[in-house]
């Protein structure tokens, strides 16, 4: 395991850019930071950045749990735009986690603050700027990414440590044949999660000191140690060449595991 960068106050959200360079959150700092080819910079852009998803256009979006928003920063202009802070007339419930569909949606998590009230939903932002809750009555949804097919979307929910399976159907825009997947274990449960293009899935659990990976077809599971107990999330690089980069919070660091394994962009 490399540390890339160390002193970041509560790293999250990792991605990758199609030029190989990482993104990542530094939320109780309120900056996004950029990391390609050993150096790093950082953007303020206040409130607490949580988790990234990058468009087809190489824009960064970001959750913020603190504004109850989702929010975006175009690194060619520098600029950041507010996209939505309220859904049905009220605030958005901590946006936590978000990703884009093949069509352009976005899919994002809001958990609320709380692992065992059961109010945390799914949310889709369509390409009309239409905001609908997709799914209802979570325990702290976090974390979620499609598979190789894009259409098969898993959540992680941290308050009951399962990781859900669900099919996205991007033309009614509903979530279908929802199923519990796997309980990963772990004294708070599973963070963010990415996928290779090989379907294996990785988690990281927060408070047990590891990453998660999980072969979706047997459901065999085997564990990457971290150095600190509070590894948030994780990315794999689409070419295969950087590995898996994964953020861990109680030290503050970006961690690299070697890995030839593709991921998603």
């Amino acid at each position: 395991m490399n540390i890339l960068i160390e002193g970041l106050l509560f790293p999250e959200g990792p991605a990758f850019d199609r030029a190989g360079g990482i993104w990542l959150v530094e939320k109780e700092a309120g900056n996004l930071v950029y990391y390609k080819d050993n150096q790093h910079s950082r953007i303020t852009v206040g409130g607490h950045p949580n988790g990234i998803a990058i468009d087809k256009k190489g824009v960064i979006w970001f959750c913020d749990s603190q504004q109850n928003s989702i929010r975006r920063y175009d690194p060619f202009d520098k600029t950041t735009t507010t996209i939505v802070t309220e859904i049905a007339g009220n605030p958005l419930k901590m946006p936590n986690d978000l990703c884009f569909d093949t069509d352009g949606n976005l899919l994002f998590t809001c958990p609320g603050n709380d692992l065992e009230d059961g109010t945390g939903y799914l949310c889709c932002l369509n390409k009309q700027d239409e905001l609908t809750k997709i799914h209802t009555g979570l325990f702290y949804p976090n974390g979620l990414a499609f598979a190789a097919d894009k259409r098969t979307l898993f959540v992680a929910e941290t308050g009951t440590k399962w990781i859900w399976k669900m099919h996205w159907n991007s033309l009614t825009q509903q979530v279908e044949n929802i199923e519990k997947f796997i309980e990963t274990g772990g004294s708070i449960g599973p963070d963010g999660i990415a996928f290779d293009q090989d379907n294996q899935l990785y988690a990281a659990i927060y408070g047990s000191q590891h990453i998660l990976s999980i072969n979706t077809k047997n459901k065999t599971t085997e564990k990457i140690p971290t150095p600190g107990k509070n590894p948030t999330n994780c990315a794999l690089d689409p070419k295969g060449i950087q590995g898996l980069m994964i953020t861990e919070a109680e030290k503050g660091q970006l961690l690299q595991w070697n890995s030839t394994k593709k991921g998603l962009l």
